[in-house]
């Protein structure tokens, strides 16, 4: 597995909309995607991450290969911001 992470600072007149936004755009997952969630910082309310599980790194590759600018990166882009991405490989995982 890997895991992309965007990374962007929203407008502070745009936080109101951030919710409304990710929710409407991870409501239909491609089964590429094991797991996704919107996180935001405690201190700084404006920094937010999208950290999205991806089955394997073919399976990230394959998204990013289609020619389509990635949905994580449309919805910062719809409330302001410019997001920064960083890939990480999994290397343990647990669920309970």
């Amino acid at each position: 597995m890997v895991m992309t992470v965007l990374e962007a600072i929203v407008p502070l007149d745009r936080l109101s909309e951030v919710t409304g936004v990710f929710n409407e755009g991870i409501k239909i997952l491609p089964p590429e995607i094991i797991s996704t969630y919107l996180v935001q910082d405690i201190k700084n309310p404006a920094l937010f991450r999208l950290n999205t599980v991806w089955k394997n790194m073919e399976a990230l590759e394959k998204m990013r290969s289609s020619g389509e600018k990635p949905k994580g990166i449309q919805m910062f882009e719809a409330v302001g911001a410019k997001p920064s991405l960083s890939v990480f490989q999994v290397v343990s995982h647990n669920r309970n």
